[in-house]
């Protein structure tokens, strides 16, 4: 990990030795393409861009509940608005969404 200090004009890159490191070995860089797909967010039509990883999450969160992915997206659409009044980034709640299942998971073990 490279770690980056200020002095007066310049910056210093030190190396520090990380303990986790993110690129395992079996990293899949396509993972990290973004998709666009169209969604019914309740009755609405719409396009969702996110990564792929976020889509083989939404499609493990939705065969777990028994439904498509586009019904699960729209229960948190709804929640979002019932709850909080709405939200301004759908794709940023949708990828916090799935974010913290994978941390209840992991913290549980229990797959939601």
């Amino acid at each position: 990990m490279l770690d980056e200090h200020r002095r007066s004009d310049r910056i210093v890159v030190s190396r520090q030795k990380i303990k986790v490191d993110p690129f395992v070995s079996e990293f899949d860089m396509a993972l990290i393409r973004p998709t666009s797909r169209s969604v019914r967010l309740n009755g609405y039509a719409t396009c969702l861009r996110l990564e792929q990883v976020y889509w083989n999450i939404l499609g493990n969160m939705a065969e777990d509940n028994g439904c498509s992915i586009s019904s699960l997206l729209s229960y948190v659409d709804r929640e979002v608005h019932l709850r909080h009044g709405g939200v301004k980034n759908f794709s940023a709640l949708v990828r916090v969404v799935c974010v913290m299942s994978g941390a209840r998971e992991a913290a549980t073990g229990v797959s939601l």
